[in-house]
């Protein structure tokens, strides 16, 4: 569902440490053009994650601005999600990430901050799906596009904890090391409607929307307005399948092989002893988590709608 907001106020968020410095200077672009077009921006910038959730749940508890906007990746959509999340305050994105996978599944303009701007202005909302994971804890967190557990997982939480080398060396070294440590991985699913899959995998995969990793599609039918949640299953295997396996993941047709299936449902519990989950490349919680998709808990700024 769409409709049209009138924005003339928006409180604009960025993290300066995140996007390897690139938010900066595209949320300097973006609030010129927003305000050259009319639109009143307050700007704001933590100094950490956590000081960025404040302010940005500030903002929206306020009811003080049209929209709130996030400038970064797809972590910082995460945040904005956290808190514009099942609230009628719609978000905005000025996409200046490595991954960008949400501005991938809702056709926004990457590397262009000014078009981005031009898209919040135009007040065009589209209400969407959200995936909601509530750990052991009781904690609940939204989630945008995909949360990953297995081999993925596990090369985040390495990459998390080298401290050297730095950028995207480091993920790279993470995946040597996993690769080199790769094993079976017991799992356990239980679907909406009762169904068990139990059984080892080499990784699982919860999309509502379609990419993850910078546009892997690893959910390739997954669609943000269907109250579902897609799976994709990865059985395990040795290690030279699944090196010519990954590549397939960008065209999406790793759904052919015999290794994987798929399955849809509004909801799940998945567990796998000593594994995390990680959603829109920010960790979420070990598991178990139970996962459900929340129809339309999200009003989103978006260009006229043309699938990426």
């Amino acid at each position: 569902m769409t409709d049209r907001r009138t924005i003339t106020r928006v409180v604009l968020l960025t993290n300066p440490a995140a996007a390897a410095g690139h938010a900066e200077p595209a949320a300097r672009r973006a609030t010129d053009r927003l305000r050259a077009l009319g639109v009143e921006v307050d700007a704001r910038a933590g100094s950490s994650a956590q000081e960025s959730l404040d302010l940005a749940r500030a903002a929206v508890s306020a009811g003080s601005c049209d929209a709130l906007v996030v400038v970064g990746g797809d972590g910082m959509i995460n945040l904005g999600l956290q808190a514009a999340g099942g609230t009628d305050v719609p978000l905005g994105v000025v996409p200046a990430g490595t991954g960008n996978d949400h501005a991938r599944a809702y056709g926004l303009p990457r590397g262009e901050p000014e078009a981005a701007a031009d898209v919040i202005a135009a007040g065009r909302t589209r209400t969407v799906d959200l995936g909601r994971i509530t750990s052991a804890d009781g904690t609940r967190r939204w989630f945008g596009s995909v949360l990953a557990s297995g081999f993925d997982s596990l090369v985040s939480d390495r990459t998390n904890r080298l401290r050297w080398p730095h950028g995207r060396m480091r993920y790279n070294l993470a995946i040597l090391v996993e690769f080199a440590n790769l094993r079976p991985l017991p799992f356990r699913l239980t679907l909406a409607d009762g169904t068990v899959i139990a059984r080892d995998l080499t990784l699982a995969a919860v999309g509502n929307t379609s990419s993850y990793g910078g546009g892997m599609l690893i959910c390739p039918t997954a669609d943000p307005t269907d109250g579902l949640l897609d799976i994709t299953l990865v059985d395990a295997m040795p290690r030279h399948r699944i090196a010519r396996f990954f590549p397939t993941l960008f065209k999406g047709t790793h759904v052919d092989h015999p290794e994987v299936t798929t399955h849809r449902t509004p909801s799940l519990r998945i567990d796998s002893p000593g594994i995390t989950a990680y959603a829109d490349g920010e960790f979420m919680a070990a598991l178990p988590v139970d996962v459900e998709a929340v129809p339309g808990a999200l009003h989103l700024l978006t260009p006229a709608w043309t699938p990426a």
